[in-house]
C-alpha cells in the first residue's frame, strides 16, 4: 500500500454494500474467546468494553450516525488508555491513518486510534494488516454490526475495493 486513498464519486455504490455478516452483542463473546478481535467505530469499541473484551485494536471518531458520541472518548480518557490520533477525511484513507493500523497491528504504537475526520473506511487497512484468523467488527448504522473474517477471499476482496480508491 502507498500513501493515501480517495473513494472516487462513482464508486460510493459499491463501497456501500456491506462485507462480513450480522453479528449480535451476544455473539462478541464466542468470537473473543477464539479469535483477536479487531473494533472499527464508537459503538462497537464500546459494546466490546461492556462485555469485558479488549480488541486487539479499536478505531473510533467520536460519533455516531453523524452525531457525537462521547461515551467511548470519555471512557478512554478517564481509563487513562494511551490512543494515537490521526487525520482522516471522510471518503479518503490517509497515509497516517494506514500507518497507525499497520503500526498497532504490528505491536508497535496503541492498540486505540481516534480519528479527526471520519473512519468509515477504516476497514479496509483494518482487514488487509490484520493478523490471520482475526475478525474485524464495524458499526452498519441503523442494523447493527458486521463482523469479517480476515481470511484469503475476504482480503481479496478489500484489497480489490483499496485497489480501486484513487490514489
Amino acid at each position: 500500500m502507498s500513501g493515501g486513498r480517495r473513494l472516487p464519486p462513482e464508486m460510493r455504490e459499491e463501497f456501500q454494500k456491506p462485507v462480513g455478516y450480522d453479528i449480535s452483542e451476544e455473539d462478541l463473546a464466542h468470537i473473543n474467546a477464539n479469535h483477536k478481535i479487531i473494533a472499527v467505530g464508537d459503538v462497537v469499541s464500546l459494546t466490546m468494553r461492556k462485555n469485558g473484551i479488549v480488541p486487539l485494536l479499536s478505531v473510533y471518531d467520536g460519533y455516531t450516525e453523524r452525531r457525537e458520541l462521547t461515551e467511548f472518548a470519555d471512557l478512554v480518557k478517564n481509563e487513562g488508555w494511551a490512543e494515537t490520533s490521526v487525520a482522516n477525511p471522510a471518503g479518503e484513507i490517509t497515509s497516517e491513518l494506514e500507518d497507525a493500523v499497520r503500526n498497532a497491528l504490528a505491536g508497535e504504537s496503541g492498540r486505540i486510534i481516534r480519528v479527526e475526520g471520519e473512519e468509515d473506511l477504516a476497514l479496509l487497512p483494518c482487514v488487509l494488516y490484520a493478523p490471520e484468523g482475526a475478525v474485524v467488527v464495524y458499526g452498519w448504522p441503523g442494523r447493527g454490526m458486521k463482523a469479517v473474517d480476515t481470511d484469503g477471499p475476504t482480503r481479496t476482496r478489500i484489497a480489490r475495493m483499496y485497489d480501486m480508491m484513487e490514489e
